[in-house]
């Protein structure tokens, strides 16, 4: 089992429109990085963690014209904006629809802003068949469990998948770690967590907390995904603990 982060980003990118690249260096390729997304494989199960609104450039860069299916993580627009590009998706699979999981708050939201996605319109035919996202279930060869995490006043859902005694979890878009995120994410062999910034933030955590959790979970690998333009991938790599990465888009690890 292998997690691809598709997008390292936060919602606005970097760089920023305006070609702001912050502290960032722009000469280093892995400072470039599309809005938040990562794709969970095994050799026979392909799983799309949400729908960014990069997701066409990162689906033809990772070589993915088809997913087994689509868990999104929350509603917001920087994880959910490329819903459209799952037309493609759903023709490559000849018409069938592509299975959408979500939170049901969450899928309430998907539903009522992208109607058309899920009853169809006119000519077209629903793109996606979602379904309530469950505490637990088993997708391939893919074990999934999930628990909600704060996200300033939403929840977002964390992640863990289990196959052949491996194990990832993917922890973006939250503020406070609770007593079941630690359980979901103990024991560990790739975490990739949300580290926005070293600024507090009130609805994602700080570099320092994420290396306070890495420091309690033990996880044997992790990276730093949903980074702002404030994170340098360099600056960063120099001053992380050994086992503790910058991610980047496009970096495969393997469980």
């Amino acid at each position: 089992m292998k997690i691809r982060i598709l997008g390292s980003g936060t919602s606005s990118g970097v760089p920023r429109i305006g070609n702001d690249w912050g502290a960032c260096d722009p000469t280093d390729p892995r400072n470039r990085r599309t809005r938040a997304s990562v794709l969970v494989t095994t050799q026979t199960t392909t799983i799309l963690i949400d729908t960014s609104p990069d997701m066409r450039a990162q689906l033809l860069a990772a070589n993915v014209a088809d997913v087994d299916a689509v868990i999104w993580t929350h509603d917001h627009a920087d994880h959910t904006h490329g819903i459209d590009d799952l037309r493609q998706l759903m023709h490559n699979r000849g018409g069938e629809p592509v299975r959408g999981l979500a939170r049901p708050f969450t899928l309430e939201q998907l539903q009522h802003k992208f109607h058309y996605a899920f009853f169809g319109r006119a000519l077209y035919r629903p793109t996606i068949a979602i379904e309530p996202l469950p505490d637990s279930l088993i997708i391939g060869d893919i074990r999934i469990t999930v628990a909600d995490q704060p996200h300033g006043g939403i929840t977002s859902a964390g992640l863990r998948f289990d196959s052949n005694v491996k194990s990832i979890g993917y922890a973006t878009d939250f503020h406070e770690m609770t007593s079941i995120m630690r359980a979901l994410y103990a024991d560990l062999d790739v975490w990739v967590v949300d580290a926005l910034r070293r600024a507090p933030h009130p609805t994602h955590p700080n570099l320092a907390q994420v290396l306070g959790w890495v420091g309690e979970l033990q996880p044997r690998r992790a990276a730093l995904v949903h980074m702002d333009q404030s994170m340098d991938y360099m600056g960063l790599a120099a001053e992380l603990p050994a086992g503790v990465e910058p991610g980047f888009d496009g970096l495969e690890m393997l469980a």
